[in-house]
């Protein structure tokens, strides 16, 4: 069976507006599946799919949604009723602040939880069923290593892609043998715009055009994605992030918490 045989005719791509997000999608047009391109920003997203629809046989189309608005997860099934839907990506959520918990209102928090837990959730419960049917389908939730220990100016990430993490595994334990593959793709530092600017406003780089210093590039991402997408039910990405969570695993909890404290420190410029 093709790769868009089996995950095809539609995928459905979260955070597809840059990044990882918009490159996931182009691999997937490239193996022959239609893409929905979501994210808040529509003319970014208009400029991704006529990218690919330039570049490959696929077709694509946006839709414009707050993953963190009431309602999105049934804006979103609305929006797609008319599609086939083989695959979901959700590569929405970062969070770009890095603040003490207390700096920042509770709403901050709310809308990470709905953006990071909730629409995952919903979206999972919606477009599994028909997949399970099938018998064939996929499922992409990027995770981070921020949730393997909690840290400081990142408690509501952290705990959301903690969520993420053992969310994608469950799912993969009920769904695997009925023919959907879930992955929980778990992300370090990686050489995105939103990365880029977040450094370069602190700082550590000297242009927003320059590579973060130790950033996992967007490609490597990618290729290690599809490479291990019939695995599940979890890959770390980088060879320094899988031998960083290994170390994490083997700590006490509040040693590992000291050592992401420390880190998170070090992130922040600070002693």
């Amino acid at each position: 069976m093709t790769f868009a045989a089996k995950y095809g005719p539609w995928a459905l791509v979260a955070g597809a507006s840059d990044g990882v997000g918009a490159a996931f999608a182009r691999g997937l047009a490239e193996r022959g599946v239609n893409v929905v391109l979501l994210a808040r920003r529509r003319a970014v997203l208009d400029d991704v799919a006529a990218q690919i629809v330039s570049a490959t046989s696929a077709q694509a189309r946006t839709l414009a949604v707050d993953l963190a608005a009431p309602g999105a997860a049934v804006a979103i099934a609305e929006a797609t009723a008319d599609l086939e839907i083989g695959f979901l990506v959700y590569c929405a959520g970062a969070d770009p602040n890095f603040k003490p918990y207390l700096s920042s209102p509770v709403q901050a928090a709310e809308s990470m939880v709905q953006r990071n837990c909730m629409v995952p959730a919903q979206l999972c419960h919606h477009f599994a069923p028909t997949m399970v049917e099938r018998g064939r389908g996929g499922i992409v939730i990027f995770g981070s290593g921020a949730g393997f220990a909690g840290g400081p100016n990142m408690v509501a990430y952290a705990a959301s892609k903690a969520f993420d993490m053992v969310f994608a595994e469950a799912l993969w334990a009920e769904l695997h043998d009925k023919g959907v593959d879930v992955l929980g793709l778990i992300l370090g530092k990686t050489d995105t715009p939103a990365l880029r600017e977040l450094e370069y406003r602190r700082g550590q780089i000297a242009s927003p055009d320059d590579a973060p210093p130790g950033a996992v590039a967007v490609d490597d991402v990618i290729a290690e994605a599809f490479d291990n997408l019939t695995g599940g039910p979890t890959w770390i990405v980088g060879e320094e992030l899988r031998a960083g969570m290994q170390l994490l695993g083997s700590l006490p909890r509040n040693e590992a918490v000291k050592l992401i404290s420390a880190a998170s420190a070090a992130a922040m410029g600070s002693d």
